[in-house]
């Protein structure tokens, strides 16, 4: 082989090598970034799951109200995490966490009032307390610009719905 021969093979390897990376790797998220988005999906998942028991156990209307749109405005809002992590080559859970399952268990096991105040206390407030907390975290701490600006975009929901939460929760107390 003639050494114009030799570069013309090593110039195609390397080539080759290039077009045979992944289109997504040099958008690939850093570790600590697709922790947190990992963590949003496990909200996001969280609160459907509570959602729908709640909509099937819930004896108070306004409570069926809030867990239909949580149920609602959480599916929307893991859809998004769905495509980030999708652009950003992210795998993410496939249900919610061990936490989670714990607290849906417990749900299912309550009824009545005692169901509802349990539902907002631990779903309403306490869940979109952390969750607020998560999306605060991600916009200061992020280093990916895409996930930065999900967050910000699902923090007005989040605290929107820790402050129904909240009224409805002091409502149902009174009673």
């Amino acid at each position: 082989m003639t050494p114009y021969h030799c570069r013309f093979a090593a110039s195609l390897a390397v080539v080759s090598s290039l077009l045979a990376a992944p289109a997504w790797s040099a958008d690939k998220l850093a570790s600590a970034d697709a922790a947190m988005l990992k963590d949003i999906a496990q909200a996001n998942m969280a609160e459907v799951e509570t959602g729908r028991i709640a909509l099937e156990k819930s004896s108070n209307p306004e409570v069926k109200k809030f867990a239909q749109m949580m149920f609602d405005e959480h599916s929307k809002g893991l859809d998004e995490v769905k495509a980030l992590a999708s652009a950003k080559g992210t795998e993410l859970p496939g249900g919610p966490d061990t936490k989670h399952k714990a607290v849906a268990l417990e749900f299912k096991a309550l009824s009545g009032g005692m169901f509802d105040s349990r539902y907002m206390k631990q779903a309403g407030v306490g869940d979109h307390e952390a969750t607020e907390k998560l999306l605060k975290k991600t916009q200061a701490e992020a280093k990916d610009a895409e996930l930065k600006a999900l967050a910000g975009k699902m923090l007005p929901a989040v605290q929107t719905h820790l402050q129904h939460a909240r009224a409805l929760e002091a409502d149902m107390a009174k009673k």
